[in-house]
């Protein structure tokens, strides 16, 4: 009868040994998926940083090409404004020798503007156009007889974009509607 109950008990503790052999080859394999999965979330999760990465630099790259001279041009519209006022005194002006020295002079600024231009550099268009804060400054209002209100009648200094990104807004006059 002991040996049976011996038997008894070490088929039941075979039973259990293999029952929990069986767990943990069930187990392993669960858990070895899990990990790879883990991985591969991480491998799709740094994929897509560092694709997200690559573009970020890549419109930081096209931004600096794009807007890189800009203070460049920023300091050079000094000088456009000064042969702008050279001209405008001396156009007046009845000597020969002057009026010849205006045409050099015109030609000059225009080489000058258009080299600008190449580069990205555009004026802004003001007078006659509407009022636009984020292209125009307004330094004056004035009764103007034909016009509309918040139109742009007069221009002090000339604005700019660079390749669309305002650099210096127009100083402008605005019309208003009342006398």
């Amino acid at each position: 009868m002991e040996q049976n109950e011996n038997a008894k008990t070490e088929k039941k503790a075979e039973e259990q040994e293999a029952k929990e052999t069986a767990e943990t080859v069930t187990l392993e394999p669960k858990q070895e998926k899990k990990e790879e999965v883990d991985y591969k979330e991480k491998y799709f999760y740094i994929a897509a940083e560092m694709d997200n990465y690559r573009k970020r630099m890549d419109r930081e790259k096209e931004n600096l090409v794009k807007y890189g001279n800009e203070r460049v041009l920023r300091d050079l519209l000094e000088v456009a404004d000064n042969f702008e006022r050279t001209i405008g005194m001396l156009k007046g002006d009845q000597d020969q020798k002057v009026k010849n020295l205006v045409v050099g002079l015109d030609m000059i600024q225009k080489q000058f503007l258009d080299t600008m231009g190449k580069h990205g550099l555009t004026p802004i268009q003001s007078v006659g156009k509407e009022f636009d804060p984020n292209f125009h400054e307004a330094m004056a209002q004035e009764y103007a007889e034909g016009t509309k209100p918040n139109e742009v009648v007069k221009e002090f200094q000339k604005g700019y974009t660079l390749n669309g990104r305002v650099i210096r807004a127009s100083k402008v006059v605005v019309s208003s509607d009342k006398q």
